[in-house]
Formats: structure tokens, sequence, C-alpha cells
């Protein structure tokens, strides 16, 4: 399958620049200790100089990409995921155990005392991300397991194809069908992402709408997020129900455009 593929593709890369963000940061934090470990290895410092990123530079974008594809396969270790890099809203004193990589990005010491002693430092936060990578090398058993459920990964190729034939039909001037094409896998998405988050839609037959306000109200979505697919859904509904007022070519690419970008973003 061509997303199954392209996720172990993704989930290879961050591996290897997870690896080498853990190399980089050692580094940082124990420079003295990595010169003396590698002295008489003038070869492997070299390769190790080589391979080494600066962790402020390039952190930022690996999080990014991790928590995309975690939010796609592994959704249930998120909140963990985030948890080792956003500083807690409730810390009171900052420890060992709370310093986080925002800490370390932004290079916070904690020091007490006349002389300035050190409490806690951008060393703490290794454990963070190596945890981080943990979390993030789990999803190879994911693949490898018997209960890894692909049917999420299916139904994004078929979404692609549905929406490439829409983009077809609008395309030739048949909007109202590219409309209806684009609302079904709006509102099939809209139900994944309910089951994904444990969400019961009391109907019977739930509608975009249902869907929307319900993510909104237990704020999986924000308001600005469930104006857009608001948007989305009205523009549906004229091409399906309204017979009124003619869809336009615009109406239809922006629904197909912005159901697109909805499944790419929201899970």
């Amino acid at each position: 399958m061509k997303n199954l593929d392209r996720y172990k593709d993704d989930l290879k890369k961050l591996i290897s620049e997870g690896e080498d963000l853990i190399l980089s940061m050692q580094f940082e934090c124990y420079p003295e200790e990595f010169e003396e470990h590698f002295k008489d290895k003038s070869k492997d410092f070299d390769n190790l100089k080589k391979k080494r990123k600066s962790v402020k530079k390039y952190y930022q974008t690996w999080y990014s990409e991790a928590l995309v594809l975690l939010t796609q396969l592994l959704p249930d270790r998120i909140a963990d995921f985030k948890k080792l890099y956003e500083k807690p809203r409730t810390r009171k004193s900052i420890e060992h155990g709370n310093y986080v990589m925002e800490d370390y990005l932004q290079g916070l010491i904690v020091t007490r005392g006349p002389y300035k002693d050190k409490v806690v430092g951008p060393d703490s936060a290794l454990n963070q991300l190596e945890q981080q990578f943990a979390i993030l090398k789990s999803v190879e058993k994911r693949f490898e397991s018997s209960l890894f459920d692909i049917k999420q990964i299916t139904q994004a190729e078929i979404f692609d194809s549905e929406l490439d034939s829409a983009k077809e039909l609008n395309r030739k001037g048949f909007t109202r069908g590219a409309g209806a094409i684009a609302g079904v896998v709006l509102e099939k998405h809209l139900a994944q992402v309910c089951i994904n988050h444990k969400i019961k839609i009391a109907k019977k037959n739930p509608s975009i709408s249902d869907y929307n306000d319900k993510l909104k109200t237990l704020e999986v979505i924000e308001v600005k997020d469930w104006r857009k697919i608001q948007h989305l859904g009205d523009i549906r509904n004229l091409c399906d129900h309204n017979k009124e007022k003619e869809p336009t070519k615009e109406d239809g690419e922006d629904l197909i455009y912005g159901v697109e970008k909805l499944i790419k973003t929201l899970y």
C-alpha cells in the first residue's frame, strides 16, 4: 500500500534523525567527556562531527514531523510525547524530573545560593529526548504486530483516490458530483476522528455538523477549525441539496482542497 510504505519511509528517516539529535545533544551537554572518549579515535570523532546537528536548529522540525506521524500511527502516545517537550502549566519549581525540551531549547539553567550552584540545566533534558525517541521507535513494533490495524491507512488511500476523482469531475464542470464525493470523504473522516478519540454520537445518522459540533464541544478542535469545517459542510449542502443556487467551480475547489488538507491534519 502506498501510504503504508510512505509511513515506513518517514519513520525510518525520523529514527535516523533522532539518533543524530541524541548524539548531538550528548556532545553539547558533555563536550569534555566526548573529547576524552574519542581522543584515540580520530576517525570516529571526525564522523561524529559530520553527523552533529545543532539541536536548537533541527529539533523543532524533527518534533513536528514525529508528532504528525504519531498522530496517525500511535495516537495513544501523543500526550506522553508532548509532555516531554512542553513546560508543565502547573510547574511551581524546576527540577531534574520536570525539565523539558522546551527548557533546553531556551538554554534554561536554574541556580541557587550566593555562589550560583547549578540545580538543573540543559543536561537534564537529555533523558526527555531519549524518551521521545523511544516512543517514536515503538512505532516500528506497531508495523510488525499482528494487532496493527491498517484500516485507517487503507482508508486514507481510498480518500486520496476519491478526491482525485472529485477534482477531475469539477475540472470538467460537474461540480455537484464533485462536491458530493468530497462531502462523503469529509463525513467519513470526521466519523473516524470521533472513533479515534472515543467520541460517541447519539444520533443514528449523524451529519458533518453533528461530528463537527461534538469535536468542538470536547475540545478536539478549536473554534477556527470548527468554522472551517462548517464552511466545507455548507458547500457540500449546496452541492447536494440546494437546487435553487448552482455551485461554482470555485466552490468545488474550496471544498475539495479544504477536505484534502483536513484529512492530512486532523486525526
